[in-house]
């Protein structure tokens, strides 16, 4: 089969990617869309849930929050990022997302340009996983 584009895809066609927390639904993609310059996607990122510290380093990554109360670590300094705003992260920044709200938080994510392989987009830093939330987040305050 054939792929025409432009071509629409919805959220439930982008399979879940939990290797990070969170859920990654990466959508508009070189393979979903024929994509050259970026990719982009939806985080879905439950009460108490992390994605895991990180850093691209080929691509700039852009984020726009939807719903929700997120903390964002930038190179290690924690701010708040709530709906409607958005956050350019420069190449090789290290950087994680914490829900710390208590209702699903969404966030679309895009970026660009691409990694010459794949495999190459994405640098982990730190153990991740559908465990939930790291140890320092289980301290009550």
């Amino acid at each position: 089969m054939t792929t025409q584009y432009p071509r629409i895809v919805h959220v439930d066609e982008a399979p879940e990617n939990r290797r990070r927390g969170g859920d990654l639904r990466a959508m508009l993609t070189p393979t979903t869309c024929g994509a050259t310059s970026g990719f982009m996607g939806l985080a879905i990122v439950q009460p108490g849930e992390r994605i895991g510290e990180h850093y691209h380093p080929y691509s700039e990554e852009f984020v726009f929050v939807v719903s929700g109360d997120l903390e964002v670590d930038l190179d290690g300094e924690s701010r708040p990022i709530k709906p409607n705003q958005g956050l350019m992260i420069p190449i090789n920044m290290r950087h994680r997302f914490r829900n710390v709200g208590d209702t699903e938080a969404r966030m679309v994510f895009h970026l660009g340009p691409l990694a010459p392989r794949p495999e190459l987009g994405h640098v982990d830093t730190e153990e991740t996983g559908a465990a939930g939330p790291p140890e320092h987040a289980k301290v009550a305050s």
